[in-house]
């Protein structure tokens, strides 16, 4: 047995321990006893009839505490299972990978040429819904992680005292949710996995990828976009009929505000670390020019960073960037118009700020500092965006006929593609009072649709998915 294996059968057993444990304290010992009896019986036979009678005479409750005590049991199994995985070398997936590219590049299955425009193109975008059979609440998942993290310690007394805790948490928290979840709250829900996999997964994956592709002689561009995110949630008219045009409205501040607290996360780090002095090392006028004429348009940065940081200009930008972000998430809020030079209309604006800095520091002795934290953040900022996925709208093929007949538009499935865009174009300010019910919504829609690639960008919806179609 490897060192892996064993140590995830101690933390399995563990986890079992310190759960056999809680289910005494939060009810008896009795009830250790079935569950311990259920679970040998089951060992010994996959069917076995003294236990389903056992089982079935059992008062309700107590059939409810032994199936929560082996569903408990069974998530915290699957985190270690988890945790077991992830104590593998990180990039160890995409070594593998490589491998069999640079196998194929001797073989002459491919050119070099070749391999890099498809890497150039190369985009993975796992797609967030709301399936309606989900029913694991956040507040079970969030326990589960804590789980996680304990794990990845080295075993002690204070680890386990936790472990200990979360497990008794885990029981006394309800899995099931009283009422369905409004769209909103899946959205949320969506957002907290987004969060996460910004501050914690991203970019050790985009780090491991980049350095891969190195190998095979590539170098991926700091904006290059392998991997962007997607969302159907609070976008799936068809799969949810209380989606709304405000529901998709609300879905898309919400998603922004997300993205811009995550990004001034990562910003404060690397304000932090860039603490480069232009009395020590050279600044691209670039990055002067920038800096001057962004402390002349934001005065609201404070008199004490402007004296403070006058000899780190990356600092000073990197302030500025974080005022400029502060604004956006306002005008977001607020849905006000933008301002040239005080926030930013698009994630490429924000980029570009960002790429200024390193390409200054590349040009003066700074490689290994831009290709450090700064370069983490302009990667995984490029992966998210300021929208943290793209959503895609879906409607049934029917609500679209019933619009466009409303509407006036006669046998739209003759026209070519870009003249149906002309005429919804056009149509976007018809009449509503000749327009159902079903097809006000579907104008309702499109109208949130125009104002958000208007008011926030284009990356902000991209498909606009017809379910349902002949």
């Amino acid at each position: 047995m490897s060192d892996h294996e064993a140590r995830l059968r101690a933390d399995v057993r563990t986890l079992g321990d310190l759960l056999g444990q809680s289910l005494v304290r939060q009810s008896d010992q009795s009830l250790l006893d079935l569950v311990e009896q259920v679970r040998l019986a089951v060992r010994e036979s996959e069917i076995d009839l003294d236990v389903t009678s056992l089982i079935s005479n059992l008062p309700t409750e107590r059939k409810m505490q032994l199936a929560r005590a082996f569903t408990t049991y069974f998530n915290l199994a699957n985190v270690a299972e988890q945790v077991h995985r992830s104590r593998s070398p990180h990039g160890e997936w995409i070594s593998r990978a490589m491998t069999r590219i640079k196998e194929g590049l001797n073989a002459a299955l491919f050119t070099e040429t070749e391999l890099k425009e498809w890497i150039s193109h190369l985009q993975i975008r796992p797609v967030f819904t709301a399936h309606p059979t989900e029913a694991a609440r956040r507040s079970v998942l969030s326990k589960l992680k804590t789980v996680s993290t304990l794990l990845e310690e080295e075993p002690s007394d204070r680890r386990d005292e936790r472990l200990a805790e979360m497990i008794d948490l885990l029981w006394q928290t309800d899995e099931l949710r009283l009422d369905r979840p409004e769209p909103i709250d899946e959205a949320t829900n969506a957002l907290y996995y987004l969060d996460d996999l910004f501050r914690s997964t991203v970019p050790g994956v985009l780090d491991d990828f980049t350095r891969e592709l190195r190998t095979i002689g590539i170098e991926l561009s700091p904006t290059s976009t392998p991997l962007r995110f997607g969302s159907w949630i609070g976008g799936d008219r068809d799969g949810n009929p209380h989606v709304t045009d405000k529901v998709t409205a609300q879905a898309i501040v919400l998603q922004m505000g997300h993205a811009i607290r995550v990004t001034l996360e990562a910003l404060d780090e690397i304000r932090q670390a860039l603490s480069v002095s232009q009395r020590l090392v050279g600044v691209s006028d670039r990055v002067k020019e920038s800096v001057a004429r962004d402390l002349e348009r934001l005065p609201e940065i404070e008199a004490r960073f402007r004296r403070i940081n006058v000899e780190e200009p990356y600092r000073l930008k990197a302030t500025a960037i974080r005022h400029r972000l502060l604004l956006t998430q306002r005008r977001h809020a607020e849905s006000s118009g933008h301002e040239e030079g005080r926030d930013y209309a698009s994630t490429k604006e924000l980029l570009e700020d960002l790429m200024m800095i390193y390409e200054s520091l590349m040009e003066h002795r700074g490689e290994l500092i831009a290709k450090g934290a700064l370069q983490r953040a302009i990667r995984t900022i490029s992966a998210f965006g300021l929208t943290h996925a793209i959503l895609d709208i879906r409607e049934h093929s029917g609500a679209l006929r019933l619009f466009m007949a409303e509407a006036g538009i006669e046998d739209p499935e003759r026209l070519a593609a870009t003249d149906l865009d002309h005429l919804l174009r056009n149509h976007l300010s018809v009449d509503r009072g000749r327009l159902s019910e079903r097809s006000t919504q579907t104008l309702a829609t499109f109208e949130v649709i125009k104002r958000s690639l208007d008011s926030f960008e284009p990356a902000a919806i991209e498909s606009y998915i017809i379910s349902m179609t002949e």
